[in-house]
């Protein structure tokens, strides 16, 4: 039987740069998928909630912190090997800086156009993660939903 299990959460780094959104993109250096381009994205450990999950793996990844944390979406997706289809949390986070520290997983950066980001990602899931992003935070913020969205 075919399990479903939130698992994972996918945090998209967003920085506003002279009213511009820039978006962090990263590039995968070993393990799964090397070479290809992604957001922060990582495991939800025992216990751990998805907010939670999303700020450490933003700090283990990239060395940033949150400004503001906002709950976008939920991205199913299936792991041949387990059998299992696995449910992606998915969070827009704005930060104050660009200075990215980055962890074990990844070899470069880059901070993109949402345009260039969306031509830069792998897995189509992303791109269209962040499309739902720039319709509800399109001012920067959610607008009439930003009691229902922002978490922090």
């Amino acid at each position: 039987m075919t399990q479903i299990a939130v698992g994972v959460v996918d945090v998209f780094v967003i920085r506003i740069v002279r009213g511009r959104w820039r978006v962090l993109v990263l590039r995968r250096s070993s393990g799964r998928s090397p070479g290809s381009w992604e957001t922060v994205h990582g495991k939800i450990e025992p216990g751990e909630r998805p907010p939670d999950a999303a700020r450490r793996e933003l700090r283990e990844e990239t060395g940033l912190t949150d400004a503001r944390l906002y709950s976008i979406t939920v991205n199913p997706f299936y792991i041949h090997a387990t059998g299992a289809v696995q449910l992606a949390v998915v969070f827009a986070v704005f930060v104050d800086t660009d200075a990215v520290t980055l962890g074990v997983e990844h070899d470069t950066y880059e901070w993109l156009s949402p345009t260039a980001a969306h031509r830069r990602f792998t897995w189509p899931r992303e791109s269209e993660a962040l499309r739902h992003i720039q319709h509800l935070l399109k001012g920067g913020n959610a607008g009439l939903v930003e009691d229902v969205l922002r978490i922090r």
